[in-house]
């Protein structure tokens, strides 16, 4: 399901194979940083899954403020936490397993305590 998801809602900026946009850590002429990539070329895999969540579900600004210009939106009103959940464990899985072993272990979010309790129902 993460893969179908992630086809139909994030390819068309972050791309098919999760490399993100050209020149991503250079800011365009309106100011905004191009979609960074989800592979191991980026740095979505050195932030915790629920921070990944968070950003997914309520946008970009839900971290930096309301006045940061991006164009990544919140998905929260577009899909269930059980799709956002699964688009992360699909780029997890396209991680190399050198860049798991070297993620930092996080305590999981509530949410996501939530959402494994629901699922192991």
């Amino acid at each position: 399901m993460g893969r179908i998801v992630y086809n139909q809602h994030c390819a068309s900026c972050h791309g098919a194979n999760l490399e993100g946009q050209p020149n991503w850590r250079k800011r365009r002429l309106d100011g905004r940083l191009p979609a960074p990539p989800h592979d191991r070329t980026g740095h979505t895999w050195e932030h915790p899954d629920d921070a990944i969540f968070r950003v997914t579900k309520q946008g970009f600004q839900a971290f930096a403020g309301p006045q940061y210009e991006t164009d990544m939106p919140g998905f929260g009103n577009v899909l269930s936490d059980d799709q956002i959940w699964a688009v992360i464990a699909y780029m997890k899985s396209r991680w190399p397993q050198e860049l798991l072993e070297r993620r930092r272990p996080k305590k999981p979010s509530a949410a996501h305590e939530a959402h494994v309790s629901v699922g192991s129902r």
